[in-house]
């Protein structure tokens, strides 16, 4: 299994008792989706390792006590902390129609209800307050705010995002600003002498 064809479920956080337990966060919309899980990923030294899931036990939120086969002391379960769980994408669940995941977009086509075809997804940035969606244009990178009212709707047979981009947020990353002006400016004043 490769890393690209996974997504990151969440990580281990600590452990839990001495019979080889750990607390598990995931970082997920949904997490109550993965009460049943079988199986995780774990990225151990850069590599994909499969572990299978013995019991799980919702916790408080989002966190969840995992007991790993084979995994029987609370030594084995200490070298787990910190470790990143994933999932393959297959296992993603279904979203509704006009809904995608963000790995789902990138190459597809902007177009903005006023100026048209804009550029296409290039990645994503998932931030503590707003997610945001990077697009290459006019040799730019610009960060589109991931919402409701920005992204208006998706065809996935044409490969298509549609937005309604706030006014002037193609000119913050386009326009050069006063300093870059006034930079530039003295630069052509400036002569060796």
């Amino acid at each position: 299994m490769k890393l690209d064809d996974c997504f990151q479920l969440g990580y281990i956080v600590r452990t839990h008792g001495v019979k080889g337990q750990v607390v598990a966060f995931f970082d997920v919309d949904y997490p109550e989706d993965y009460e049943e899980l079988e199986s995780v990923f774990l990225l151990m030294g850069g590599k994909l390792v499969p572990f299978f899931v013995d019991r799980i036990e919702p916790l408080a939120g989002a966190k969840f006590i995992l007991k790993f086969e084979d995994l029987d002391t609370i030594q084995e379960a200490e070298k787990l902390k910190s470790t990143a769980l994933y999932l393959p994408l297959t296992e993603l669940p279904e979203l509704e129609e006009d809904q995608f995941y963000f790995h789902e977009v990138i190459g597809y086509a902007i177009i903005d209800e006023a100026l048209g075809e804009l550029g296409t997804v290039a990645d994503f940035y998932e931030m503590p307050n707003q997610d945001l969606m990077a697009m290459m244009y006019n040799g730019h990178e610009v960060l589109i705010p991931v919402a409701d009212e920005i992204i208006l709707k998706t065809d996935k047979a044409a490969k298509k995002l549609f937005v309604k981009l706030p006014e002037g947020l193609l000119e913050v990353y386009t326009q050069p600003t006063n300093r870059q002006e006034e930079e530039f400016d003295g630069d052509e004043d400036y002569t060796e002498a």
